[in-house]
């Protein structure tokens, strides 16, 4: 573990600056959109812009980054990360935000393919789920304390959007002063699509379903918030929250699918979310009663947090699922398909959930959260009904942040056995021999 780190401090220390940008940046748009009163579904068809980027950007950066190498990537995209956000700051407007988080999401989705290739070039089969683990702590850990940030300055002055920008600055820092050599871009192919759902339908269409959910609820959680009268000080409590439990519940619930089912740990985890979605409704409602009759928060806090244990780690649950039913060398593409999905459902999830509020109020934030929960739910056991669960020794469950990318995926210790990597030394010595050899990665 210390080795990982010392030798990959600085990645870690850029991606930890990234997320932290990306926690706050997040949050602030939310509550800015409500400040300046844009529609409900305005709010939700600009927060869309992201996922739209994404999936545009995942599909185009394997080319750019074999054409111009793994730092400059980072370095062009992470620049063009921290000039959008001060724009928003200067054109505020639904449409033009649109336009600016498509920008956010392009630029997104090809830090996180260098970094993740880059980690992966440099892990081995030893090591490779320890890198995965201490990337993910990194990721939902930074982002969360970003989400305090937003307390720095009210989201109405210029302050915040600034900080933003330096702080993703920063992270070209220890990125761009780097000793170790970038790695050889290794393109993944996707599986067929046709192919995936025979594999496994139920993993395709709740990764669908999946997207939808988890788009809306990082990006509306704020706007909800806010639209509750939250004090920027509880905006930022609840969606830290949202980052550290959903993290912390991966590893429990992965243990029990290991163990059962993984099926059923799938339809009880989406119905357990369902359950506490209408619950956290009727305790937002009880903080509003008059007089002695209004609760704490602190009990919406605790439905929340019961939710997220029970959502966030439907994701891995998903992917390891989907692994039961596939051999070991087609974990990776069989991953790649379901991100895919996964982007796609992603896609409507924020406008869809804006429609929602718009029709029935705040907690149709709630509501929308409980439908799709549920339909997930739902199919799981239409499909339990018509097939039956299949021992793969091969495929168990791996944590994985719901923005993993295919060359993330390959961190994932049950993948296909990597070849055992030259060490620097080695490779110096067979370099003045005149010693060919093959890289397949650098090890850490």
């Amino acid at each position: 573990m210390n080795k990982v780190l010392k030798n990959s401090w600085a990645l870690f220390l850029g991606m930890g600056c990234i997320m932290m940008a990306y926690g706050f940046q997040g949050s602030l748009l939310g509550v800015r959109a409500v400040q300046e009163e844009f529609s409900l579904t305005s709010t939700g068809f600009m927060m869309s812009g992201y996922f739209i980027g994404y999936f545009l950007g995942a599909a185009t950066i394997p080319n750019i980054i074999s054409r111009v190498g793994h730092i400059r990537v980072f370095a062009a995209f992470a620049s063009l990360a921290s000039l959008v956000i001060l724009v928003h700051s200067i054109l505020i407007n639904p449409f033009i935000w649109f336009l600016l988080r498509v920008l956010t999401g392009i630029s997104m989705v090809c830090i996180y393919t260098v970094a993740e290739s880059w980690l992966n070039d440099r892990s081995s089969n030893k090591n490779r789920g320890s890198v995965l683990s201490i990337y993910m702590v990194i990721l939902y850990g930074t982002m969360g304390i970003g989400m305090f940030l937003l307390n720095f300055s009210s989201p109405k002055n210029f302050q915040p959007f600034i900080l933003v920008s330096v702080i993703t600055s920063a992270a070209l820092i220890p990125i761009l002063l780097t000793k170790k050599k970038p790695p050889n871009f290794k393109k993944i192919k996707i599986m067929k699509l046709k192919e995936l759902y025979y594999a496994s339908p139920f993993g395709v269409v709740s990764s669908f379903f999946y997207g939808t959910i988890q788009s809306a609820l990082f990006t509306l959680l704020a706007v909800y918030a806010t639209s509750m009268n939250f004090s920027i000080l509880e905006i930022s409590i609840v969606t830290f929250l949202l980052a550290v439990s959903g993290s912390i519940a991966q590893f429990p619930v992965g243990k029990i699918s290991d163990r059962y089912d993984r099926r059923k740990v799938i339809v009880f985890s989406t119905f357990g979310a369902a359950i506490f979605s209408i619950i956290s409704i009727f305790v937002s409602g009880q903080m509003y009663l008059p007089g002695s009759l209004a609760t704490s928060k602190t009990w919406f806090y605790i439905s929340f947090i019961l939710f997220s244990f029970c959502s966030l780690p439907i994701f891995s649950l998903i992917l390891a699922h989907t692994n039961d039913y596939i051999s070991k060398e087609k974990f990776v593409t069989a991953g790649a398909g379901l991100q895919f999905i996964f982007g796609l459902g992603a896609i409507s999830g924020p406008f869809l959930c804006s429609i929602f509020m718009d029709m029935v109020g705040s907690n149709g934030f709630f509501i929308f959260l409980f439908f799709f929960h549920s339909v997930i739910g739902i199919f799981g056991i239409y499909r339990m009904k018509i097939r039956q669960t299949v021992d793969n020794p091969d495929s168990q469950f791996v944590a994985m942040p719901q923005t993993i990318t295919p060359a993330g995926i390959e961190l994932n210790p049950t993948t296909e056995h990597i070849e055992e990597p030259y060490s620097e030394k080695v490779k110096e010595i067979l370099e003045r021999k005149g010693v060919k050899y093959k890289k397949e990665q650098q090890k850490i």
